[in-house]
């Protein structure tokens, strides 16, 4: 069996203006993922899901275009 990795964007909190990281996330069921990447900058990055979560993704326009967004922690 082989992960579904993917590329989703975690929202950087206390940055003044809207900020996002592109963070690697294997892909667990419908628009679920799980966070797999690590916060190689704690003291100077803080994300809104950290490694490990379990999120619900949502398309959304970021600058770069159309983009897979953490939007919600999996109940």
């Amino acid at each position: 069996m082989t992960d579904d990795f993917a590329t989703i964007y975690v929202e950087l909190l206390d940055e003044g203006t809207p900020a996002w990281r592109p963070v690697q996330a294997v892909h667990v069921a419908g628009d679920f993922y799980r966070v797999v990447s690590e916060n190689l900058h704690p003291g100077d990055e803080r994300w809104r899901f950290p490694s490990g979560s379990v999120v619900r993704c949502e398309e959304r326009q970021l600058s770069r275009g159309s983009s897979l967004v953490a939007v919600a922690l999996a109940e």
